[in-house]
């Protein structure tokens, strides 16, 4: 499938889970990828994963709460691709706490990254993307910022409710400028970093994190959660052309777990 043929894509955080399924799925759907993380060894590890599809990869190492990082990180990508048609903002951190748990410190660590970096990631692509006559902005929001309420904790829904309130504001601003704003809104996928927050849980609740997953799974209408491929899918139809109208939107890939 070569759908992204000759496309020009940058994923953050895309050095594990959801990240590196999307910088995958979108090299092998025929995309050049610049894969960026906090961790160079791992956005190296999926860089040269991605080439094994027939299209060319880089690896950035960036930490996307960080503005000089955010445009140094672009510069790269577009040195080394020539443009920038996509963008996949992926880069996030949560941690598992009751509201009362939460800090100054937990805060200022979240929306630095899930908030802040989502719309310099945007802001910093989108004046790529203005100069160049188009481009399409994925963000990776969840469903916590729709309010569901078993999330890992009240502070990140609040980050993740921003993306999605950037997103649709962004959409209008920027569609002048033929560039496509959208989000995704995973449920409970299972990533290393849900798997800590189950870990975390199980040992709360007295059960084995299999009990948990079973019990999490029960409760979603399909009866599964997602994995990152999950997501990765939704990333490359909404990158593709099938998706050229569609902006301003927020998709849950949820398994029918909220309504909303």
């Amino acid at each position: 499938m070569s759908v992204l043929k000759g496309q020009k894509t940058l994923v953050t955080g895309a050095g594990g889970g959801i990240g590196a399924s999307c910088a995958r799925a979108l090299a092998e759907a025929g995309a050049d990828v610049a894969v960026a993380d906090i961790n160079g060894t791992a956005a190296n590890s999926v860089a040269a994963e991605c080439e094994k599809f027939g299209g060319s990869s880089i690896a950035i190492e960036a930490d996307c709460g960080d503005l000089e990082a955010i445009d140094s990180m672009v510069t790269k990508a577009v040195t080394k691709m020539g443009r920038l048609d996509v963008i996949v903002n992926n880069a996030g951190v949560t941690r598992h706490a009751h509201i009362m748990d939460l800090d100054e410190s937990d805060w200022d660590r979240m929306f630095r990254v899930n908030a802040k970096g989502v719309f310099f990631c945007m802001q910093r692509a989108a004046k790529t993307m203005i100069s160049q006559g188009g481009g399409r902005i994925i963000n990776i929001a969840s469903v916590a910022g729709r309010g569901y309420y078993g999330t890992s904790n009240c502070a990140y829904a609040g980050t993740k409710g921003a993306v999605l309130a950037m997103t649709f504001v962004a959409a209008h601003q920027l569609g002048p400028n033929n560039i496509n704003v959208n989000a995704i809104c995973p449920g409970v996928t299972y990533t290393a970093i849900v798997e800590g927050l189950l870990s975390a849980r199980s040992a709360e609740k007295g059960v084995t994190v299999e009990e948990l997953k079973e019990e999490v799974d029960k409760s979603i209408p399909i009866r599964r959660g997602n994995y990152p491929e999950d997501i990765a899918a939704m990333a490359v139809f909404l990158a593709g052309p099938g998706a050229r109208n569609i902006t301003g939107q927020g998709f849950n890939v949820d398994g029918g777990l909220i309504n909303s």
